[in-house]
């Protein structure tokens, strides 16, 4: 990093800035605009997420406090309220849409699978999930959920190995989490984990029909019959592992194939578990292994609710919304990349923290880290499921 430079501005150079100008002319964001772009738009919703503003008013008045900056923050001029809300609320969230996959791609090329993933499976292995997002329906009214209250859904794809979210569709609550499935462009040989609030048969078909495998859990009212049944290893906790078929006719008819069941106990829980799958090959104890993996994507809902600002909003539009949080996972995966580049040791959390309160100054970002001490920073407890699979 150049010395001299901002903290903000050394970070920002992570940013693709000729693949997000392409993004602009795409949807010809920057049209008829003098002098707040979508680049300046861009920034000053990143410097707000990092330094974890609560509204548009206090963003701007931190802004405003540090004027003569704005030309080496590159955040531009002519900075108000009133051109950054009109800017949330007519520009086309797409821009922001786009140049978040294009980070996302950028993020997954260089960050390397996380150590602690010990299973030998060599295809991508995704977690598929949504989380609710609570809002005032006075305010929000187009985001309809109940009666008397509004809220959006993220459904989100999340690529296990490298704790980056792959695939975001955001939508009304009222929207149930299994037409989120229908958006999903699948890999050959990938793996997509989900919970049995996923478990249709027509739409696991579509998965199996493109080479890729699922793992869920078992409905109670899920009728099969056993074809045929393997040797199972009682010590790891797998009870039984057999190839199965459906027995109901529409469902027969939805998933006309033979996959198989796994039961597997947990002793520590006392606690029985039964995975679907169409993987015919694989160890069962790794099937129960993918499965525990699910549990990032928990995670990461909670590690973005608690750390970038997707539950207070700046704009109270369909549009403002979906660029906030597009803007969001642009500055989770800037931070992946920066973390990524520099072999930072840090975890993401401790590198936002020190982010957040360094941003004005004109320490060189790798030696910003490297002086500073890293003391395992714990956040707020969580429950974890637990499975002793071995």
């Amino acid at each position: 990093m150049n010395q001299g430079k901002y903290v903000f501005a050394q970070a920002i150079t992570f940013l693709p800035a000729r693949i997000f100008d392409r993004c602009v002319r795409k949807y010809q964001g920057d049209k008829w605009v003098k002098h707040f772009t979508c680049w300046n738009q861009l920034l000053c919703m990143m410097f707000g997420q990092l330094t974890n503003r609560d509204s548009l008013r206090d963003l701007l008045v931190c802004i405003n406090a540090h004027q003569p900056k704005h030309y080496h923050l590159g955040l531009g001029k002519r900075i108000s309220r009133s051109n950054l809300a009109e800017a949330n609320e007519k520009r086309d969230y797409r821009i922001f849409e786009m140049f978040a996959y294009e980070m996302i791609a950028e993020a997954r090329k260089c960050c390397i699978p996380d150590s602690d993933f010990d299973l030998s499976v060599q295809g991508n292995v995704y977690a598929f999930d949504s989380t609710v997002i609570d809002l005032c329906l006075n305010i929000f009214w187009w985001a309809t959920f109940r009666k008397a209250k509004a809220a959006i859904k993220l459904h989100t794809l999340f690529d296990v190995k490298t704790s980056i979210p792959v695939f975001i569709h955001i939508t009304a609550a009222s929207v149930h989490d299994i037409n989120g499935l229908d958006k999903l462009v699948y890999e050959t040989d990938g793996y997509y984990i989900m919970d049995r609030g996923y478990v249709d048969f027509e739409r696991l078909y579509i998965i199996d029909q493109h080479e890729a495998f699922f793992v869920t859990r078992a409905k109670s009212n899920t009728k099969l019959k056993r074809i045929s049944s393997s040797k199972p290893d009682k010590l790891k906790g797998v009870m039984c592992d057999q190839r199965v078929i459906l027995t109901g006719h529409y469902s027969y008819k939805s998933y006309p194939k033979q996959f198989r069941r796994i039961k597997f106990y947990d002793a520590e829980q006392n606690r029985t578990f039964v995975f679907l799958s169409n993987n015919l090959t694989l160890p069962a104890i790794e099937i129960a292994m993918l499965y525990k993996y699910r549990w990032r994507i928990e995670l990461f809902f909670k590690w973005i609710k608690q750390h970038l600002k997707i539950k207070s909003f700046w704009g109270t539009s369909a549009n403002a919304v979906k660029i906030q949080v597009y803007i969001a996972i642009i500055t989770y995966t800037m931070v992946a990349i920066i973390k990524s580049k520099l072999r930072l040791k840090q975890s993401t959390y401790e590198i936002l923290q020190v982010l957040n309160v360094s941003l004005l100054d004109k320490t060189p970002l790798r030696q910003l880290f490297e002086n500073s001490l890293s003391q395992d920073v714990k956040e707020q407890n969580y429950t974890q499921l637990k499975i002793n699979l071995i």
